[in-house]
């Protein structure tokens, strides 16, 4: 499994708004300047998030977008299958998965549902909160 820019910049957006939760509705330029991303790609990205109601947006003077819940009720695995579709390393894997004509004989099945299991339980439990408290302003120091 490798995650895509795609995946990787709405982690960042999310952070991105989390931290400055308390500016109101913010720009999407604003953010895509914070976060060194092309305004057209990000565009693209917050559509996602808006349809499935991770951000609401408002137009006008003093729109732009804004967190619909607490950075805490936002699970990493939530916004990466969001963006990613899903996480299973291999197909036969996925819970949605047509079933395989082998799987009665395959050996290998229970060591990918296994690893999906952990992946997606990994990334469900880490929060977008928890990404912002993971750095500190100050903690950049090396003595």
């Amino acid at each position: 499994m490798m995650i895509s820019t795609k995946g990787r910049y709405a982690l960042r957006v999310m952070i991105d708004m989390a931290e400055h939760r308390g500016d109101g509705y913010l720009p999407l330029k604003e953010i895509a300047q914070r976060q060194e991303i092309s305004e057209k790609y990000l565009e693209s990205i917050i559509k996602i998030l808006v349809q499935n109601r991770v951000l609401v947006g408002l137009r006008g003077k003093g729109g732009g977008y804004r967190l619909v819940k607490e950075p805490k009720d936002y699970t990493v695995g939530e916004i990466l299958r969001l963006t990613e579709g899903s996480l299973a390393p291999v197909a036969c894997a996925d819970c949605e998965a047509e079933p395989c004509p082998r799987v009665e004989q395959c050996r290998t099945l229970p060591m990918w549902r296994g690893l999906n299991k952990v992946i997606n339980e990994y990334l469900d439990g880490i929060t977008v909160a928890d990404l912002v408290a993971s750095v500190q302003p100050g903690d950049h120091y090396v003595i």
